[in-house]
């Protein structure tokens, strides 16, 4: 049984309530999100929270982590071994590799010595539903950015052995593998879709049982991987882009490949992947409040770009500052939420509807990005998580629906990827 907490938003010491709910219908959705399987499909991390001084058992000022996890009854969470792209280079994929393993490192260090009572690692629908039914929090693994692989492709195997259980081809710029979403900006492309070491790639990937993520890459890439794998595939945090026309997400062409294929596309929780507009305008007059509240504290906020160029240590240290900014203008942030409307869960919500609406209940699932990026009003943290399955629950989705959105659909494709590798061992 899961312990639920508040429906509650925190900055600081200051708490905002969420809009009241009826009665009954919170009562309703508190039930039905007790007994499905919550699971949230992406959730980025920094080794740095993996310490024995400093880690997911304690309450940090992060999206994610154990306490939040159980105050908002989330059952599953996927930490991410995330690598940048770099030169398709020896020396740029000995880096990415060193950083890749010491993520695999943090996350097992997490699970097998800080809070091993707390949380366990899961690599099968199987062992995701005996953790939870022990009564502990699931780890799971998925790579972003196959480029730690280099040009060996034993490196699948590795990771898989690891514990990864997914992993896309590309990230923000194209891989030696795959080419990326991001090709969209200038229309230069490296491959037209996979490289050749990218279909060997797929193969490999259907051969060890590891799912194939498809957030990332570029149209044709995914195009090629749908012909290409004998497994249903996976996009770990994508939304909809009749909805929301930014790159990252998957226009129908896309979406309708995931029904014929038995995918299941984990509709994500990035307000600028839910709806631009909107985030942009609400987004523009929080950073000049952020800039004014910056300066009085001597902080600078930096652009995107910037914090991009920023080095780990360097990267880690602004996030700071920035908290410290954003909790000193929550209550200016909370004033401005009256006049300019963030993304909130209604928003991604009509992502999820408009993907059920056309390529069924069996093809969708949820995911957050949190620590990433991720996050919208009313699910800006772990804590928050049942108010999507309120909102689920208003709009008439059955206990039967949000278990499948929740998880089931995601369980089910890892089994039917297990079956396909298990397949391709014998022969």
């Amino acid at each position: 049984m899961k312990v639920l907490g508040l429906i509650t938003l925190f900055a600081g010491n200051v708490v905002f309530s969420q809009p009241q709910q009826d009665p009954e219908l919170l009562s309703k959705a508190k039930s039905i999100h007790e007994k499905v399987i919550t699971i949230d499909t992406h959730a980025d991390i920094n080794v740095n929270n993996f310490t024995d001084s400093q880690n997911y058992t304690m309450d940090l000022n992060t999206q994610v982590n154990l306490p939040k996890m159980k105050a908002g009854g989330l059952d599953v969470a996927w930490f991410i071994v995330y690598t940048g792209q770099d030169e398709l280079t020896p020396e740029g994929y000995k880096i990415a590799y060193e950083n890749a393993i010491s993520k695999f490192d943090a996350i097992n260090k997490l699970v097998n010595e800080i809070a091993p009572n707390k949380i366990e690692l899961a690599t099968t629908s199987k062992e995701v539903r005996n953790v939870v039914n022990k009564g502990k929090l699931v780890g799971m693994i998925g790579v972003e950015n196959a480029y730690p692989v280099g040009e060996d492709l034993s490196k699948i195997k590795e990771f898989y052995d690891l514990g990864a259980r997914y992993m896309s081809l590309s990230h923000n710029g194209h891989s030696q593998l795959s080419d990326s979403n991001t090709g969209e900006t200038d229309d230069v492309w490296l491959h037209n879709g996979l490289s050749d070491l990218g279909k060997e790639a797929v193969k490999e990937m259907n051969r060890v049982g590891m799912m194939i993520d498809v957030s990332h890459p570029s149209k044709e890439a995914i195009k090629q991987m749908f012909e290409l794998s004998k497994a249903p595939l996976i996009a770990s945090h994508s939304s909809a882009r009749a909805l929301c026309n930014h790159s990252r997400n998957l226009d129908d062409e896309l979406l309708l490949l995931f029904k014929e294929h038995g995918g299941v596309v984990q509709t994500v929780a990035f307000s600028a992947y839910v709806n631009t507009e909107k985030h942009n305008a609400f987004n523009d007059a929080q950073r000049e409040l952020y800039k004014a509240e910056g300066a009085n504290m001597g902080i600078a906020i930096l652009e995107r770009d910037s914090v991009r160029t920023l080095n780990n240590d360097e990267r880690t240290a602004y996030y700071e500052d920035l908290r410290k900014v954003s909790l000193a203008a929550a209550p200016k942030v909370e004033e401005l939420k009256k006049k300019i409307s963030p993304v909130n869960v209604e928003d991604f919500v009509d992502h999820i509807d408009y993907m059920v609406a056309l390529i069924g209940i069996e093809h969708v699932g949820i995911s957050s990005d949190f620590d990433g990026g991720g996050g919208i009003e009313g699910w800006n943290d772990a804590s928050e998580t049942m108010n999507v399955t309120v909102e689920l629950v208003k709009r008439g989705y059955s206990e039967e629906d949000i278990e499948k959105l929740w998880g089931g659909n995601l369980l089910r494709v890892m089994d039917e990827v297990e079956a396909v590798a298990k397949n391709f061992q014998k022969s």
